[in-house]
């Protein structure tokens, strides 16, 4: 049984856009989506009414305060360069758009201040249980359709990686850091 009651709104701007929240007003949905209009609330003692799958809107709405559901609109950014703080928390899906984690933070090469890996959590619930892998780069690449980005590495390959950094601990050595480069050498980047 869900302990939240959910509310749907969908969006006047774009036909089939649903916009799933816990909040009555809509107020956490993205306002590239709206306006958008109360459609029906879902309380936590009635069966799931909606095509998507409940745990997949759970995992949206706590990760993000919201979850989108039909054709996501696509923007182009007017902005040659992003903020850290825009990339940090944003979701990493694979090839078949399946969530496979999120950014935590970015490594950054302190003299030429190139971005060289990502710190990418998956797993858990409510921070307990989340595993922190480290990634190059260069695997991601942004899909503007899923407002995240994607890479054609999956979450059983990710979990198979070498540990490389976390919340609590220190920059490994030259060699771990040539086997975390290893291992992800062989897997090719992500096509846009």
């Amino acid at each position: 049984m869900r302990r939240a009651t959910y509310y749907v709104f969908h969006s006047t701007m774009i036909p089939n856009l649903q916009g799933i929240t816990e909040d009555s007003d809509g107020a956490m949905l993205p306002t590239s989506g709206g306006p958008w209009t109360p459609e029906r609330q879902i309380t936590p003692d009635e069966l799931w009414p909606l095509d998507v799958n409940e745990a997949v809107v759970e995992f949206g709405v706590l990760e993000n305060g919201f979850y989108l559901s039909g054709p996501i609109p696509q923007h182009t950014s007017p902005k040659p360069v992003i903020e850290s703080d825009r990339v940090e928390g944003t979701a990493v899906f694979d090839l078949q758009w399946h969530r496979i984690g999120t950014i935590k933070r970015l490594l950054i090469e302190k003299v030429s201040g190139r971005v060289l890996y990502v710190d990418v959590t998956f797993g858990g619930f409510l921070g307990v249980g989340v595993h922190h892998h480290t990634i190059p780069w260069e695997k991601l690449t942004y899909d503007s359709g899923l407002h995240g980005y994607c890479t054609d590495i999956t979450e059983e390959q990710v979990r198979g990686a070498p540990t490389f950094y976390g919340d609590d601990q220190i920059w490994p050595d030259k060699k771990r850091e040539q086997e975390m480069w290893d291992y992800w050498r062989d897997w090719p980047r992500p096509r846009s």
